[in-house]
């Protein structure tokens, strides 16, 4: 599952970007950006996959991403069958959080939420209904006045103290230099290679170091080894078919990457603590308990 390099474009005179999607489905779309992106979905009902996240999302739902974290919302289940499903997206930098919060000492706590946001956070039902009404009003609002309601809005989720992270931290991303664009290289290369074996001389060769400053480099960026990077892509992926598709969990796994469906047994129970197959029956008897 290779996540898609998706260009966000902030409109000239805007300093953030906002994206009002109406929708009949969600689709499945992996894919990563350098921005940070923080979604509310309306009137529809399904799936979310973060990093090496993947859980249920009902109307309502509230997430902020870190930048270059993969993920995608999937649904075709509408609340209400006569209005469109409806995300309410925004998008901006670091460098924009960092920059008010160097001008206007009052929004350190937004630099604060944007340190936390790298696997993801999502937020409390008080906090996410408050926000909701606020982030539903931006689109009919002129372009100067839109600013200060998503400052608003920034700070009421920074308050949020029941915030959980969603991803694994080892998929939380670290602040731009020089190792850590080498490292952006090595994970684009595992993101795309994740099925094959993979050398660890290879992924050094990849960042231009030693292999002992490679594996030293890695666990710093990604706090975990590059095979239980490896292991959490492959998983993930594997959740993926089995609950989209109808296929076998054996050809699952070999699509997956894993050539011993044993071994894959044992990953899989051992990161999400049930076997591929309750997995599976687990989010279809879901899918129909909401139908």
């Amino acid at each position: 599952m290779t996540p898609l390099f998706e260009q966000v474009t902030i409109p000239t005179g805007h300093s953030w970007g906002l994206l009002w999607r109406e929708l009949d489905a969600i689709p499945f779309l992996w894919h990563y950006h350098p921005q940070f992106e923080l979604t509310l979905t309306v009137n529809a009902r399904g799936q979310r996959y973060i990093g090496d996240h993947l859980g249920d999302f009902e109307p309502g739902d509230l997430v902020l991403l870190g930048p270059n974290l993969p993920h995608t919302w999937s649904a075709s289940e509408r609340i209400d069958g006569t209005q469109p499903m409806l995300a309410v997206v925004v998008w901006f930098s670091l460098e924009w959080v960092e920059r008010l919060a160097a001008c206007f000492p009052e929004l350190h706590s937004v630099r604060q939420l944007a340190r936390r946001a790298g696997p993801a956070l999502h937020f409390s039902p008080a906090t996410s209904a408050r926000c909701a009404a606020r982030l539903l009003q931006l689109h009919a609002l002129p372009v100067p006045q839109r600013l200060p309601l998503l400052l608003d809005v920034l700070l009421d989720l920074a308050a949020d103290g029941a915030a959980q992270p969603l991803a694994s931290e080892a998929l939380a991303p670290m602040p731009a230099d020089v190792r850590q664009q080498r490292m952006e290289i090595v994970f684009d290369f595992m993101h795309a290679h994740f099925r094959e074996e993979i050398a660890l001389e290879t992924l050094a060769q990849k960042a231009a170091l030693s292999l002992g400053a490679f594996h030293r480099c890695f666990k710093r960026h990604a706090h975990c080894t590059p095979g239980e990077y490896l292991a959490r892509l492959r998983i993930g992926r594997a959740c993926q078919q089995l609950i989209e598709s109808n296929l076998a969990i054996a050809v699952i796994a070999q699509e997956a990457g894993y050539r011993n469906l044993a071994h894959f047994n044992r990953q899989f129970r051992a990161a999400r603590h049930v076997t591929p197959r309750a997995f599976r029956q687990q989010y279809r008897r879901g899918a129909s308990g909401a139908a």
